[in-house]
């Protein structure tokens, strides 16, 4: 499932996108987002976080750079947590 999703980001990517231009917001561009989200994360997670972008690409937003999250490793404690409390 990650590879078709791969390849029909990459078709969109060559094909459709090129005609709209310039105007995401954000950078990465949605479609970029997109792509590195489900190499990322997978299509589940991927797919999660690229409509979680889209939904917030608005006239109205900020905009700004956005990267995608770095995957979390089960195994290490996230910087905030607490230690011994």
């Amino acid at each position: 499932m990650k590879y078709l999703l791969i390849g029909f980001l990459r078709a969109y990517r060559t094909l459709i996108s090129p005609l709209y231009g310039q105007v995401c917001r954000y950078h990465p561009s949605c479609s970029a987002y997109a792509l590195d989200a489900v190499r990322e994360h997978g299509s589940a997670r991927g797919s999660w976080l690229a409509a979680r972008r889209v939904a917030r690409c608005h006239p109205w937003a900020e905009g700004g750079y956005d990267p995608v999250p770095p995957r979390v490793s089960a195994g290490h404690s996230s910087p905030n947590t607490r230690q011994g409390a």
